[in-house]
């Protein structure tokens, strides 16, 4: 353990330790001749992007497949923000993030690198702070503090512009992960460190604002899910789901219950063809795609769904790749990508966003005693959500296309789908402690008729828990949960828009 580490161990703090750490920056800035490139490691780095011209997802994703080309390793990514343009207001909306990764280039050869890619995207030398299809700036290199003609880094501006200081604190976990992010919290404006920074801009209290918004991109539309919760509505194609299995296998029977949770106010329709119930057996793809293929493609045809979000309840990769390709949104798998070792980096490839839940084992092996065992459910729930998100960022897919979901009732007790309902914020901070990103992400709870919620309230039958569904649903979206998936989609949107009515009036 270095100096750094044992004064945060210490009753000296995080501020002593920066103060210590000083010292070290100091060292290792006024060492090395800037003038010279400093090769024959890695170091770690941060880059900003920002875009305002053309398709600006687009732009982004190009510019990291150009960015990994050239001796960019990407490794972790902020969150997306559209933010309105600093300087020159009369332009366009910004996207903007942030990227941590490593490369073995030096500092010069890495912004040569950034110039040229923007260059080969269209960027020209226009109006400062005007309109740009890309722009890539270093904002940390290493533990080095830079000054040259052509580079300075820290970026010397990252101080003062909220849209770069969010996607770079994203970046970062409210632990303290390595000696060079030591570093970049001592080389901070503040005595405190980039948290101190973020909290003087305003923080938090700036994210949802017109000016500087948290989304979630869906196809050619950003989501800002900060706004209110969103309703997901369950449409089972299966024969042996718990709630209603056999009720929807039909086309017509399910156009007409997609018409219905249409017309009762749903945002989302969550499309599953096979049963992950406890015990369920599994079914091949094939067999899956032949029950769900029909049923989307006339749903898709359906004028009602125009503006509603298409979700397939899948851990297959060969699902997921067929769905999306015939014009569904977004991907919901239970396991995580723990069942199908393609699933991550097909979902990369296909630019949507990937619901990861928490489950241990598969259906048929999660509620054996060996996958109910947890010191603190909801620590260790957030601490595997973690590592499935982490999985899926470094298998391409960015944390912003990244939603959890804590899975209420797969690997879980009674006891313990209560903590986890009663204690959404507790996950949150405990994923923070590793990713601002993911702990920031959408959050989904399925509460809905689960077995818990009969046990508790003495309703054997799964179509008589709606009641308890509406108490479990209004819980969590008091405790910040940002979807909800339901069977009842009337009585929820009620709850719903209570519930979004009382937390607009606390803010």
């Amino acid at each position: 353990m270095n100096v750094f580490k044992q004064l945060l161990s210490t009753k000296c703090g995080y501020r002593s330790a920066l103060k210590s750490y000083r010292g070290c920056i100091s060292f290792l800035h006024s060492s090395p001749d800037t003038s010279v490139e400093i090769h024959s490691q890695e170091h770690e780095i941060v880059i900003a992007l920002g875009s305002n011209v053309g398709d600006r997802l687009h732009n982004f994703n190009e510019a990291l497949e150009r960015m990994k080309k050239s001796g960019i390793g990407i490794q972790r990514h902020g969150c997306l923000y559209e933010t309105e343009p600093a300087y020159v207001t009369d332009q366009p909306m910004f996207l903007n993030s942030a990227v941590r990764g490593v490369t073995t280039l030096g500092p010069h050869e890495l912004i040569g690198v950034l110039k040229r890619i923007e260059k080969e995207m269209g960027r020209t030398n226009g109006i400062r702070y005007g309109p740009r299809p890309i722009d890539l700036d270093i904002l940390f290199y290493g533990k080095f503090r830079i000054g040259s003609e052509i580079l300075t880094v820290p970026h010397e501006r990252i101080w003062e512009r909220p849209f770069v200081m969010a996607p770079l604190l994203d970046l970062l976990g409210s632990d303290i992960d390595n000696d060079t992010v030591a570093c970049w919290h001592s080389l901070s404006s503040h005595s405190g460190g980039l948290f101190e920074s973020w909290k003087k801009l305003g923080g938090e209290s700036l994210i949802g604002k017109d000016g500087l918004r948290r989304v979630l991109p869906v196809g050619n539309h950003l989501w800002d899910w900060s706004r209110k919760t969103s309703v997901m509505g369950v449409l089972n194609l299966t024969p042996d789901s718990f709630s209603d299995g056999g009720k929807f296998q039909s086309v017509e029977a399910a156009v007409s219950q997609v018409r219905l949770m249409v017309a009762e106010g749903v945002d989302i329709i969550d499309l599953g063809a096979q049963s992950t119930r406890p015990m369920a057996s599994r079914i091949s793809p094939e067999e899956e795609l032949d029950r769900l293929g029909p049923v989307l493609e006339a749903v898709l045809k359906m004028p009602e769904v125009v503006g509603k979000l298409l979700s397939i309840d899948t851990f297959y990769s060969q699902v997921a790749s067929e769905a999306v390709s015939k014009g569904a949104h977004l991907i919901n798998d239970v396991s995580g990508g723990q069942l199908d070792p393609n699933m991550l980096s097909v979902v990369a490839r296909l630019e949507v966003p990937y619901i990861a839940m928490h489950m241990r084992g598969d259906p048929s092996s999660m509620q054996n005693s060996e996958n109910l065992q947890y010191d603190n459910v909801c620590k260790q729930v957030a601490s595997e959500i973690y590592v499935r998100a982490r999985n899926a960022e470094l298998a391409g897919i960015p944390a912003w296309r990244i939603i959890t979901d804590p899975g209420i009732g797969f690997s879980k007790t009674t006891e313990h789908n209560l903590d986890i309902v009663t204690g959404l914020q507790n996950i949150r901070a405990e994923i923070a402690r590793k990713s601002l990103a993911i702990s920031h992400a959408p959050m989904l709870i399925g509460t809905s008729r689960k077995r818990f919620l009969g046990e508790i309230c003495g309703r054997p039958n799964a179509v008589d828990r709606d009641p308890a569904t509406v108490a479990s649903v209004t819980a969590a979206v008091l405790g910040g949960a940002n979807i909800v998936r339901v069977h009842n989609v009337r009585d929820n949107v009620d709850a719903v828009k209570l519930c979004n009515a009382m937390l607009n009036r606390k803010q």
